[in-house]
């Protein structure tokens, strides 16, 4: 391999480091900095009890976009009513309900589309789980039967995962 060869051989590879660094993910400054932010915010308003927030920015394998974020103040949270949440979580507490909002958000909207995948079981089975994520607003029927998350609840939903999911 002669010199040219050589000096072009080493800058395509560093053509391609460069490329992977400029892909590579990286969010906020120093491991914390999202808690610190919300620190900031909270002491701006004087929660001294602190809060919570829960934010994300999400491209499904359909390439819709969400961005999303929401706090609360741990004072309003330790007083509300948490029985409230009880339906809502019990529509997520079923391996099937969560398999059918795993396949929606990846595309298949329709009762045939998602009887499809092996394990959900009869249309009239699918169509049982899928009143129960409805009735709880973690569906909506868009048109022509189709099902969708609704935006307000994809990062939501995320969020639940992976806190249920350590």
């Amino acid at each position: 391999m002669d010199l040219e060869e050589r000096v072009a051989e080493l800058e395509r590879r560093l053509g391609a480091l460069e490329k992977e660094r400029a892909e590579a993910p990286s969010i906020g400054e120093g491991p914390l900095w999202a808690l610190e932010g919300l620190k900031e915010q909270l002491a701006g308003i004087g929660a001294g009890d602190g809060g919570v927030m829960f934010t994300g920015a999400v491209r499904l394998p359909t390439h819709e976009r969400y961005e999303w974020q929401y706090g609360a103040l741990t004072e309003e949270l330790l007083e509300g009513d948490w029985s409230d949440a009880a339906e809502s979580f019990a529509a997520l507490g079923h391996p099937v309900r969560l398999r059918l909002l795993r396949e929606i958000l990846a595309g298949r909207r329709t009762v045939a589309e998602l009887t499809e995948p092996v394990g959900l079981g009869t249309t009239g089975k699918v169509y049982h789980h899928l009143r129960q994520l409805t009735s709880t607003g973690w569906l909506h029927i868009e048109s022509r039967g189709r099902y969708e998350v609704p935006a307000a609840r994809v990062v939501p939903l995320l969020v639940v995962l992976t806190a249920a999911c350590p």
